[in-house]
């Protein structure tokens, strides 16, 4: 059987928020009206006019990327840590040999459709040859886009 409430308690309950909830929108709005006359504090990013300046926090996870060096090549030995550290098998690391028979990267396939995110690759990478990168701006509608080959230069090593 439900508990039955007495008048009177409903009317104190009812007179209660009356009072309280004015006072909480009040108290909301106060943090609008400070912005509105001092709009120097405003911490919200203008996006996307503030494109070309725009900067993430380094702890900001995009799509993952290979790190290079000045010339261009990247640390990767094609050791697949990566690969096996990764939940949802969104890395594809084909390893090929040069001509001296020293087994290389000859490709690093990434699948962006299917990765979360998650870092683990980065983490289990023993040579810091990839890093979740800044990218942001990842929507695309063509599905053959979010299939990539990281490293520029295949096979060398």
């Amino acid at each position: 059987m439900a508990n039955k409430v007495s008048t009177k308690e409903y009317f104190k309950n009812y007179f209660k928020k009356c009072v309280t909830g004015p006072w909480s929108l009040l108290c909301g709005l106060s943090v609008s009206l400070r912005y509105f006359f001092n709009p120097k504090r405003i911490v919200t990013e203008q996006y996307p006019e503030n494109r070309n300046t725009l900067k993430m926090h380094n702890r900001f996870r995009g799509r993952l990327a290979m790190v290079e060096d000045a010339d261009g090549n990247n640390h990767c030995t094609a050791c697949g840590m990566c690969e096996r550290a990764c939940p949802n098998a969104s890395i594809n690391v084909q390893a090929t040999k040069n001509i001296a028979g020293k087994k290389v990267l000859g490709r690093y396939v990434y699948h962006f459709a299917s990765c979360t995110q998650c870092g683990l690759c980065v983490e289990a990478c023993p040579f810091g040859a990839i890093e979740m990168s800044q990218a942001f701006e990842v929507a695309t509608t063509d599905v053959q886009s979010l299939e990539m080959i990281l490293n520029k230069k295949e096979g060398q090593g």
